[in-house]
């Protein structure tokens, strides 16, 4: 998960009084604090640092992290007016360029060891334009969905090509996966997320899948959405489809419900604070029920809380190693 990071003191330093969105933007001190974990954890890929919101803050919409807070917008976008001014901004090349070099930079550091990308998904990118910041229930942006589908679906669309552009540079510009994060998507039924989020997430994926790289989908409180997250890399033509499972439900249970499918993810974040007897014994059974499906990437069900001792994080990683390879 791309939080891991956070944790490190290296990251703490590397940061130093830089905003959050600045570390983002900044190609060399992106692809310093990608390689820290790398090079403290011994983990098996990279994850690119940024930020969900970085696209947004790219074309120009006025966003920013508060500490303690998360993104927050310069405005709620829920009228008419206010979604057609939005669309109209455009994520360019050129802006698109701290993107394209700190990819480049990294990849030339990682040297053979893959770099997967990452970009928010249209309805997460939507939920937090509509709400301003980030919410509980995404009220606002559920009830827009049916007030003013015309608007929504402008407003999804607008998402879904910016986060297809941004994914799209990151590949061009040397990741081998990417990840699609619809971390508020948990909160839609099924039927709304079919018919008025689904085919948002397809158009976002569709231009990436034509490069050939795996793609995972993942959301976080999705067991209900695991067969439609499937369908929508199916539908964008996604040859190596991946469904990230976060801690809440079971891998054996996923396996289940999307078979055939490679799943990503499932340790519990909050097992990390536990102690090593609780901690070993629930990676050990995450990746025992993980072999029910194709394959499994051992990872997190949600990001490393700031707090987490970096050595628990090693020890996880070399627990991992061992068990696989047994």
């Amino acid at each position: 998960m791309r939080q891991a990071g956070r944790s490190l003191p290296e990251y703490i330093q590397a940061r130093g009084n830089t905003t959050m969105l600045e570390a983002c933007l900044t190609p060399e001190l992106a692809a310093e604090i990608t390689m820290q974990t790398v090079r403290r954890l011994g983990v098996d890929a990279a994850v690119f640092f940024s930020d969900i919101v970085v696209p947004l803050k790219l074309a120009d919409v006025g966003v920013e992290i508060a500490p303690g807070v998360g993104p927050v917008m310069d405005q709620p976008y829920r009228t008419p007016a206010d979604i057609a001014r939005l669309c109209e901004a455009t994520l360019t090349d050129d802006a698109l360029a701290p993107i394209t070099e700190a990819v480049r930079l990294t990849v030339a550091e990682l040297g053979g060891t893959p770099l997967l990308g990452f970009a928010g998904a249209p309805f997460t990118l939507a939920a937090y334009l509509v709400e301003g910041r980030p919410s509980k229930d995404h009220m606002a942006a559920r009830t827009l969905m049916h007030a003013d589908p015309d608007s929504w679906t402008r407003l999804l669309n607008w998402a879904a090509d910016i986060t297809g552009a941004f994914l799209t540079a990151q590949v061009r510009a040397g990741a081998s996966a990417v990840q699609l994060f619809d971390s508020w998507v948990g909160s839609l039924s099924v039927a709304d997320y079919t018919a008025h989020v689904a085919p948002a997430s397809t158009r976002a994926l569709t231009d990436v899948a034509k490069l050939g790289v795996p793609i995972v989908h993942f959301g976080t409180n999705t067991e209900h959405l695991l067969p439609a997250m499937r369908d929508v890399l199916l539908a964008a033509g996604v040859e190596a489809p991946v469904i990230g499972v976060d801690y809440r439900t079971p891998l054996d249970t996923a396996a289940a419900i999307v078979p055939g499918v490679p799943l990503q993810g499932n340790i519990d974040p909050a097992m990390l604070a536990a102690g090593w007897p609780a901690l070993s014994a629930h990676v050990r059974d995450v990746l025992k029920r993980g072999r029910q499906a194709p394959a499994h990437v051992a990872n997190l069900g949600h990001g490393v809380p700031p707090e987490t001792d970096p050595d628990v994080l090693k020890r996880v990683v070399a627990l991992i190693h061992e068990t696989t390879n047994d």
